[in-house]
């Protein structure tokens, strides 16, 4: 009985400390509010861009507070750079402009009662005219048709577990384990509607890291199936330390592997196993065989436009801050789309012939060329894990139907709108 009572006590008392943490303001105290003097964010090649800079606390205004700021190409140098005082905690700062399309960032920092305080705003120069660095290699195509057939080749060796604790009265949730490119393991977690019937299906590609995944159930419950993956070859459902140990170990910097070998580049499994994920929801009897769309965010949004470009069963993508775009934008002078493989920091290895010449085969822009389906793509100007940059040089060589829905502030993170209404196109197009 006493064991009882402690672990009610101990189970109380998590309960509470879980309750009191997520019961925390998200906002800090001190705010700074950087906003362009055009509304839509956007500028003509040549036009002066001036920024707004409010620094609040408690939404008050702070007087007297002394700021830094830095305007610039994003990622690239400034090319003005000055710290004054705000008076009334407002102030107006002239910036700069653009003669060629891309985007410009002014980076504000305050320090007040002795910390400091970063925010920043981000404007475009005819960005619908940015167009990419990175050249397509002459076997492009050739090269990814022969890794898809190599692939086929390979049975698909499903398996299938369910998992009870994590279904619901309407959907059945199962661990999948299928044979994937080469000789790795492709693993997810599959949702599939209990009732009797045929289903349109959502195939969700993960964003970077490595971490264990739970069953989309807000769409499934819709009435989908939602097949959603790992990449790194590795179950789902395991220990949340196991997949701590490997991001901080074996698997640390996994998207640098073998940059200079383009038969044995990390990528080039998991581009494949995105299609070895299309042939597992092909095989379902529940699936209804026409209505798939692929989706994902980051690296996922990356993967979309990939897996679309690739396999021609995917029929819709929505894609949020895609990665992957445009590497080569360093080169000139410019933001290139993450991990930044060529970006100054990691030069001491990337910045040989081998590396420059593997990379375009794993571009994003030469996979988005070859999309021909409708596709949905969400981002904010002030995305700085993903330069803008990057992801226009890409988007603007989509000749397929598109739509872009851009919150501009917003960073490398989603509104709760945002997410809405990014899945309620997904629906719409499904027919649910």
């Amino acid at each position: 009985m006493r064991n009882v009572i402690w672990v009610f006590a101990r189970v109380s008392f998590l309960l509470f400390v879980f309750a009191a943490t997520i019961a925390q303001p998200l906002e800090l105290p001190v705010k700074i509010v950087v906003t362009p003097d055009h509304a839509n964010w956007e500028y003509k090649l040549g036009e002066m861009a001036s920024f707004s800079i409010t620094v609040f606390k408690n939404h008050v205004p702070v007087s007297g507070v002394k700021i830094k700021y830095e305007i610039g190409p994003e990622r690239m140098s400034p090319v003005k750079k000055e710290a004054i005082v705000l008076k009334n905690g407002t102030g107006i700062v002239e910036g700069s402009t653009m003669k060629t399309p891309g985007f410009l960032r002014c980076t504000v920092v305050a320090e007040v009662e002795g910390k400091s305080y970063r925010n920043i705003a981000t404007v475009g120069y005819d960005i619908l005219a940015i167009q990419p660095t990175v050249s397509e290699p002459a076997d492009f195509s050739a090269f990814w048709e022969k890794g898809k057939q190599d692939l086929a080749a390979i049975p698909t060796d499903i398996r299938m577990t369910l998992l009870p604790e994590r279904s619901t009265a309407n959907t059945n949730v199962y661990h999948v384990n299928a044979q994937g490119y080469g000789n790795s393991r492709l693993y997810g977690i599959l949702c599939v509607p209990k009732k009797e019937g045929k289903y349109p299906a959502i195939f969700q590609v993960p964003g970077a890291g490595i971490r264990p995944y739970n069953p989309d159930l807000e769409l499934a419950e819709k009435g989908f199936i939602v097949f959603t993956i790992g990449i790194h070859g590795i179950p789902v459902n395991l220990d949340p330390q196991v997949y701590n140990s490997l991001e901080s170990g074996a698997l640390k910097g996994y998207f640098f592997f073998n940059t200079d070998q383009r038969d044995r580049y990390y990528y080039k499994r998991v581009y494949l196993n995105c299609v070895r994920g299309i042939d597992v929801i092909a095989q379902l009897p529940q699936y209804n065989g026409t209505q798939l769309a692929v989706s994902g965010n980051s690296q996922g949004g990356a993967l979309s436009i990939i897996t679309a470009a690739l396999d021609k069963r995917v029929k819709y993508l929505a894609a949020v801050h895609p990665a992957l775009c445009d590497l080569t934008g360093y080169f000139q002078e410019r933001a290139g789309g993450w991990p930044h493989i060529f970006g100054p920091n990691n030069l001491w290895f990337s910045n040989n012939t081998s590396v420059k010449e593997t990379m375009p085969y794993y571009d994003v822009v030469n996979f988005a060329k070859q999309v021909t389906i409708p596709g949905y793509y969400t981002w904010g100007f002030n995305d700085e894990t993903c330069p803008p940059t990057s992801m226009y040089a890409a988007y603007n060589v989509i000749k397929a139907p598109k739509q872009t829905e851009v919150y501009h502030d917003s960073g490398h993170w989603m509104y709760a709108e945002q997410k809405q209404t990014f899945n309620n196109w997904i629906i719409s197009r499904l027919g649910n």
